[in-house]
């Protein structure tokens, strides 16, 4: 009888005392509650999550089949989309041939410089691009026309 109070007053208190003198101690937060979850109630927690986990994945499943079966299609759409573009869109140079008559925005773009540039920026690149196609050198004597033709062409423009 002794020992049954000893024990409620020591579990009470967080600790006791064993019959071999030795010193346990126990804690109130790794104690056994008495409103602890029973096994059912842990069981049901558990299916229910299993479920849930179940109808995602078969969710998951179900879009990706819909993806694949609208995959094909839309692939070909946008491979005829994309052949339909214009490549010259995505490309920092200037693609086509020399108009019959030199525009302005055509010199400017021959010499590499903007419509608007002084004219001591007209003959330094001018004489950039020549040394580098002149005839004499191996270079085209068309393209020298051409890159003459936007020097001059641009040397008129700014003296109006």
């Amino acid at each position: 009888m002794r020992r049954t109070s000893l024990t409620n007053m020591a579990t009470s208190a967080g600790s006791f005392s064993t019959m071999d003198g030795g010193e346990m101690m126990r804690y109130a937060e790794y104690s056994t509650k008495a409103n602890s979850r029973s096994d059912a109630e842990i069981d049901r927690r558990l299916g229910g999550t299993l479920i849930a986990v179940g109808l995602g994945v078969a969710a998951a499943g179900f879009a990706g089949r819909y993806a694949f079966q609208l995959w094909k299609p839309l692939g070909q759409m946008f491979t005829e989309t994309v052949r339909k573009m214009p490549t010259s869109a995505f490309s920092s140079y200037y693609k086509g041939g020399f108009e019959q008559k030199m525009s302005k925005r055509e010199a400017s773009l021959v010499l590499g410089i903007s419509p608007v540039s002084t004219k001591a920026k007209v003959r330094e690149a001018h004489r950039r691009i020549m040394v580098l196609n002149h005839p004499d050198k191996g270079g085209s004597p068309y393209l020298a026309a051409k890159i003459n033709e936007a020097k001059d062409l641009l040397e008129k423009e700014i003296r109006r």
